[in-house]
């Protein structure tokens, strides 16, 4: 494929999942992770974990992981084209859709819209746990350091870098 068709195909991927991003470039990970690995295999799916992990590691925003797909697929013109993808489409659609929204500010279709969009983030976002999890993980001992760190993290005030860290350790000293 060229370099033309494959960035125009990331841009039009990209773009349709901005519109479906509710909560962030983190609920459509899963099929981010579909169209790059499973469907074009630009990535392989340990590839696409470190990419993420290392998007999650770094300050910035969470679309972060968008850029480094791209630049891996394509360079700095794929780093851009998926970054305008994921941000553009949404970005303008928040925009006109704000105008609208605001006029009927404490209606009841716009809490029961409010409340319903509640637990469809939260099971987007556990889908993208998910695939990263089976993405990441293939044995064991690596599923069950990953269980652990997201028990530490949700039941300890210590910050997830520390754990990741200890795991890391364990890793490079053979452990896991």
């Amino acid at each position: 494929m060229k370099t033309t068709d494959t960035l125009l195909l990331m841009l039009g991927q990209f773009a349709l999942m901005s519109l479906f991003a509710i909560g962030g470039a983190n609920s459509v990970l899963p099929e981010m992770h579909r169209f790059v690995v499973e469907q074009q295999g630009w990535l392989t799916h340990q590839k696409f974990a470190e990419l993420f992990g290392l998007a999650q590691g770094v300050p910035g925003p969470n679309m972060l992981v968008v850029a480094l797909i791209g630049y891996h697929v394509a360079g700095l013109p794929g780093a851009l084209v998926c970054t305008i993808g994921l941000i553009g489409p949404s970005s303008l659609l928040t925009f006109l859709v704000y105008r609208v929204w605001d006029r009927f500010r404490g209606s009841a279709w716009q809490e029961l819209i409010q409340a319903a969009a509640a637990p469809v983030t939260v099971g987007l976002v556990l889908a993208t746990g998910y695939i990263v999890t089976m993405a990441a993980d293939e044995t064991w001992q690596a599923f069950a350091v990953t269980a652990g760190v997201a028990i530490l993290t949700v039941t300890t005030r210590a910050h997830p870098l520390i754990w990741l860290a200890i795991a890391a350790a364990l890793g490079a000293l053979g452990l896991l």
